[in-house]
């Protein structure tokens, strides 16, 4: 049980003092009283507390003074002034010097416990957003979540996360297909100051833009053909957190003037709707494209490219992290088996050889894949080369040159070898939706071999 707040209440004339240290006594506070600012000063040095009532006018050191010094010793501890109705200038003054509240006379017990509650839940509000970014700035070098890293490449990664993420600004995530890029976003949104508001997720990539632009922006009963009723949509979702965009490079023209215009004015309409909504949120967006690249060939508008990148985060290929090939797969096999309910050691010096020696072109989502596959089939404590087959065809003396044809057909079956035909897994791994996979799988001719 957590202690009782300690409040001190510092007033010249008796009564007051005393009902006020009487109304709170019975709230279950701890409660002194100061007779004067002096006295009241001495007390705040002597002894440890949580909270100030501080009546604005008194002979002698008055509650401004009070409220100055208070700052200068204690600047942590919240002071709420006291003042008569004619006074309240003098009340914004005090907040403008650093008072949390002030309280008008005359006044009732539950207005007065309505300020504190209201500023106790503050304090505890800032204490565990203050702790959760302690959690987070302790486990850099370990990694945030899944973002597991040794590389020096990555640990600057986590390093500018911590740097970015308490901006409000815009955040660009760039990076091969699989690389991560959700969860860095997590991770910024998680070391952000709207941590406790919501993350919401759209793939832009995904769907036709008919379906984006609901999705995005909502629509009303009736908007058009099977819109039964209204729906709130991600921008609107977002009120007070964070709306990941993720496959940002793949947004209409047209949708990206109307999310430049939200972006200024955060200011929208639902599709079919009149009425203007508002919602305040932080933007984070990821694509695997050369977003330059797009902007001078006039498939991606300048203006919008320049709007969400004012910061950018570039996710290293797994290639290019020396060392957390191991790294990550000791991480995913404790972690996959775990959820299974199976005891595995680790891996063969054969299993890690071949991990280490592959290319992992489908970077960390496909190292991922083929450990859960890894994880299922085995048998024994120990990963090794039975559990890992497909990658000992990939041996740097195996390979030969193809053709791109060839490239996207190896390609797509070592996907979808390994996540055991699931066509939904699959198509995670290599970036693309379903329908693209099956019409891909039908054009290579591909088949499950037993």
């Amino acid at each position: 049980m957590s202690e009782p707040l300690r409040v001190l209440v510092i007033d010249d004339e008796e009564a007051m003092r005393e009902s006020l240290a009487a109304w709170l006594r019975k709230e279950g506070y701890r409660v002194s009283v100061a007779a004067d600012g002096a006295d009241g000063l001495a007390q705040l040095s002597a002894g440890a507390f949580d909270l100030l009532l501080v009546d604005m006018k008194m002979p002698g050191m008055d509650g401004m003074t009070v409220l100055e010094r208070t700052r200068e010793v204690r600047p942590d501890i919240p002071v709420v002034m006291i003042t008569a109705y004619g006074s309240i200038e003098n009340a914004v003054t005090a907040m403008k010097k650093g008072a949390r509240d002030y309280l008008l006379k005359p006044f009732d017990p539950e207005q007065m416990l309505l300020v504190i509650e209201r500023i106790v839940g503050h304090q505890e509000l800032v204490r565990e957003n203050e702790a959760l970014r302690e959690r987070l700035r302790q486990s850099a070098r370990d990694g945030v979540g899944d973002l597991v890293a040794g590389s020096e490449a990555m640990v600057d990664v986590l390093e500018l996360i911590q740097d970015v993420a308490p901006t409000d600004a815009a955040v660009l995530i760039t990076g091969e297909t699989g690389t991560g890029k959700e969860l860095v976003a997590r991770a910024i949104h998680a070391l952000s100051s709207c941590a406790y508001g919501p993350f919401v997720v759209i793939n832009c990539g995904s769907q036709s833009e008919t379906l984006l632009e609901s999705a995005l922006f909502g629509h009303e009963r009736g908007a058009f053909t099977g819109a039964v009723s209204t729906q709130r949509g991600r921008l609107e979702m977002a009120h007070g957190g964070t709306l990941f965009l993720d496959e940002v490079g793949e947004i209409p023209s047209k949708m990206q003037t109307d999310l430049l215009r939200v972006l200024e004015d955060r200011e929208f309409t639902r599709v079919g709707g009149v009425k203007p909504l508002q919602s305040d949120f932080r933007l984070i967006c990821a694509t695997h494209r050369d977003l330059p690249a797009r902007v001078k060939s006039g498939a991606f508008r300048a203006d919008f490219f320049y709007r969400i990148n004012v910061l950018e985060v570039r996710l290293p290929p797994l290639r290019d992290r020396e060392g957390d090939v191991e790294l990550l797969a000791g991480y995913f096999v404790e972690q996959i088996a775990r959820k299974l309910g199976k005891t595995i050691q680790g891996f063969t010096s054969e299993g890690l050889r071949l991990l280490c020696g592959y290319s992992w072109p489908g970077n960390v989502r496909e190292l991922r894949n083929v450990l859960e596959r890894a994880v299922v089939i085995c048998r024994a404590d120990q990963i090794g080369a039975r559990e890992l087959t497909f990658l000992a065809s990939e041996e740097p003396d195996a390979m030969v040159p193809m053709t791109l044809r060839e490239a996207e057909n190896s390609h797509i079956r070592r996907a979808l070898d390994a996540a055991d035909w699931n066509i939904t897994h699959a198509a995670r791994a290599l970036g693309i939706d379903r329908v693209t996979l099956s019409r891909k799988i039908k054009r290579h001719d591909l088949s499950r071999t037993k």
